[in-house]
């Protein structure tokens, strides 16, 4: 007799996850299915967040900064040190002990709260009934009153660069050099691509990237990105635009790169190259053919604003559907899901979800920009407040980047709220905060903030907007 559940997740990553708790959590018979294993071949929960994307990356990121903070920037504290060296393995081996931790707590949970966990490749069949392959190659069938999709993403392929995991890496193989590369390539510009050449320039790297885009990351404001461009310029990275890779050839421990830009053809050699061009839902033998769930033509699985497929009782969230590929998003999409199986009238607000890039200083927005805004004809105040005029920010000797606050012109409620510099994605969640109660540039502007501290930048910014910035001098009024 084959197992019956309420609720059966396919996928045990942010989405997966989060959703197999919840609806432990609303009294729901609730099974997760996972097939991902670790180095040691156990299973290992949390997807690729937890494992090799999310959190693995933020441990480097810290690592490397704190190396390079270490190098170049104690002196101006009074701390002298010698030599400054670093570990390498050590730092991958730290990244690794916390990555268990964190999967090991996953699994916590599960046992927490009751949900079961089933080891192998989950495919739905048709009436909400789902396929569970082991790893030995034995089957067995799971019933379920309601199915929720959610197998992830993974690296996209590129014919001109094929992965060897050797001398050309994805965005998981990045995170495993066990040295630091003379030369260092990086195709694609943006938030994966960008925070791994981070992590290996700070650490000597020569570090170049190409982007076959003209514009330099086009989701984020144009002020952004423009003072980003500037300071990871500063910081060594050679971000080649207009860059498109058309060929590579490893030679030996080398990979030569051929690519187009306006100049014409170029070539250029590298010890090591990391492809991140992007990534692709995971929805290949997810789906049997009379399952009933329909893909779009870029294979995300389609579904309504509430995560709901063509097949009634069968949800999909996360990376396999349409929207940012964000861990938060996938998360909240699951909370959203169970909520629903329950009865609940739950929704999401898919115009408030921040986006980060984790790099030094940070980026981080929520909202629309200001392009977006004048392209929509929306009339806009704009209000800016440097970090170099925060006192917190000196103090720190952290004064790069700026908060930016944009709000309609006529009714003041703010639309975007953009910020580069320290704790860029904290700054931003309290925009995104103030923005969810539909609040304005002057609510925000007459609001208490301690004292020194970093978020009176976003306090300025928005006493900025109409002009009473207190800490810079205000743009005067045409």
């Amino acid at each position: 007799m084959s197992q019956k559940f309420d609720v059966v997740v396919i996928g045990a990553g942010p989405g997966g996850y989060v959703a197999a708790i919840k609806a432990a959590q609303l009294g729901l018979k609730t099974a997760c299915i996972e097939k991902y294993q670790d180095k040691e071949g156990k299973l290992a929960l949390g997807g690729t967040c937890l494992n090799v994307g999310c959190i693995p990356s933020k441990a480097l990121l810290d690592s490397s900064w704190k190396f390079y903070e270490a190098k170049n920037g104690f002196s101006i504290h009074g701390i002298s040190t010698s030599e400054v060296s670093m570990d390498v393995p050590a730092m991958v081996g730290r990244k690794a002990n916390i990555v268990k931790g964190l999967t090991g707590g996953v699994a916590s949970l599960f046992k927490a709260n009751g949900v079961t966990t089933l080891q192998g490749h989950g495919k739905l069949l048709a009436g909400k009934k789902v396929e569970l392959t082991a790893a030995d190659g034995t089957v067995e069938i799971i019933e379920a009153d309601h199915v929720i999709l959610a197998s992830g993403s993974r690296p996209i392929d590129i014919p001109p660069a094929p992965v060897d995991q050797k001398v050309i890496v994805d965005s998981t193989g990045a995170l495993e050099f066990q040295q630091v590369p003379q030369r260092l390539g990086v195709i694609g510009a943006g938030v994966i691509g960008l925070e791994l050449g981070s992590v290996w320039a700070r650490l000597g790297a020569q570090v170049t990237v190409l982007e076959a885009l003209e514009k330099f990351i086009p989701a984020a404001d144009e002020a952004v990105s423009k003072e980003a461009l500037k300071t990871f310029t500063k910081q060594g990275l050679d971000i080649k635009l207009g860059a498109r890779v058309t060929g590579s050839k490893v030679e030996g421990e080398e990979v030569v790169v051929s690519y187009t830009d306006a100049a014409g053809e170029q070539s250029i050699t590298f010890d090591r190259l990391i492809v991140a061009v992007g990534r692709r839902p995971v929805t290949t033998d997810l789906l049997a053919s009379d399952s009933g769930v329909d893909l779009d033509e870029r294979g995300f699985i389609y579904v309504d604003d509430y995560c709901t497929t063509s097949v009634p009782g069968v949800y999909a969230i996360g990376d396999v559907v349409r929207g940012l590929m964000l861990a938060h998003k996938a998360s909240e999409e699951g909370i959203m899901v169970v909520e629903r199986i329950k009865g609940h009238k739950a929704q999401m607000n898919y115009n408030l979800i921040p986006s980060v890039i984790y790099t030094h200083p940070e980026i981080a927005w929520v909202g629309k920009t200001e392009q977006t805004l004048k392209s929509e004809g929306v009339e806009v105040n704009v209000g800016t407040f440097p970090f170099a005029a925060s006192g917190r920010a000196m103090a720190a000797n952290d004064t790069g980047g700026f908060v930016k606050i944009i709000a309609d012109a006529k009714t003041d409620r703010v639309l975007g709220v953009h910020v580069i510099g320290p704790s860029a994605a904290e700054l931003v969640q309290q925009g995104a905060i103030a923005m969810e109660f539909g609040s304005s540039a002057e609510d925000i502007g007459m609001m208490v903030f301690s004292h020194p501290t970093l978020s009176e930048a976003l306090h300025e910014a928005a006493l900025a907007v109409n002009g009473g910035a207190i800490h810079i001098q205000n743009r005067k009024k045409r």
